[in-house]
């Protein structure tokens, strides 16, 4: 941590399995915290390939990998977003939040308390006036987490895996307006998700899995060997109230573990 001054927070799954939902929630509990998204790396359209007559922006060869590495660079070692970025994503709706006022106020106040706790926690995080000496940057990707981002993976420091059934991302996914892009706007054309969306997630994660199967059980080996976390023994369709309470442990867990050493 001695020559750093963010933590990078990976919040990676399938398209629609709420991770930007979960990193708008950290960012709004966590002082001093801000959002990358990995689809402000997307190539322009005219360069993104084809697969099965359709453009594939749901693949590795569609982001300009070393774009997201200069800006991860850039981030662990000042601190902050970087300037060259210019962020799309926010204009894109996720959607209600599934998580009540309340509920987010009980995980701010328990946050609140971890770092009240600790003088060198707020220090660090929250200090009075002035930037923190370290910020968390919530790096939001559907494709972080596979061996062609092996160059990227290696810039996050906790690694968070959300889970999703090919039922419910369908459905979410297909229940989104479209997106804002450097073009204007795209939204997916019929059998988007069937032809493009789920098979490259399979393929790009199914090395994390037992047998392969992504809606299977997680090979904790791999797991372990990478040190990317999942919200294991819940099942897929976890509601956010459960992912957003266990989201918080591991980040405060793994910040207690870095900030000591």
């Amino acid at each position: 941590m001695s020559t750093q001054r963010a933590v990078v927070i990976g919040i990676s799954g399938c398209s629609s399995s709420g991770k930007t939902t979960l990193a708008r929630l950290l960012r709004d509990i966590f002082p001093s915290t801000f959002i990358l998204h990995e689809d402000d790396f997307y190539k322009p359209e005219n360069q993104l390939p084809v697969k099965q007559g359709l453009v594939d922006w749901d693949c590795p060869e569609a982001i300009s990998i070393p774009d997201m590495e200069r800006a991860l660079l850039h981030v662990r070692a000042t601190g902050e977003f970087p300037p060259d970025v210019d962020s799309k994503e926010d204009q894109n709706s996720v959607g209600a939040c599934p998580v009540t006022a309340e509920q987010v106020a009980t995980v701010k106040a328990r946050v609140d308390d971890w770092l009240q706790r600790s003088p060198a926690r707020h220090a660090l995080l929250a200090p009075e006036g002035g930037l923190a000496p370290y910020r968390l940057c919530l790096l939001d990707g559907f494709l972080l987490y596979t061996p062609a981002m092996a160059s990227v993976m290696r810039l996050i420091d906790i690694k968070l895996f959300l889970l999703v059934s090919r039922e419910r991302a369908t459905q979410r996914r297909e229940a989104r307006d479209g997106y804002v892009t450097l073009e204007g706007f795209w939204k997916d054309p019929p059998g988007y998700v069937d032809k493009i969306v789920w098979p490259n997630y399979a393929t790009a994660h199914s090395w994390l899995f037992r047998d392969g199967n992504v809606e299977g059980e997680l090979d904790t080996g791999v797991l372990a060997e990478t040190g990317i976390r999942a919200p294991l023994g819940h099942g897929l369709d976890v509601e956010m109230g459960k992912i957003l309470n266990w989201a918080v442990d591991t980040i405060m867990q793994d910040l207690d573990v870095r900030f000591a050493s």
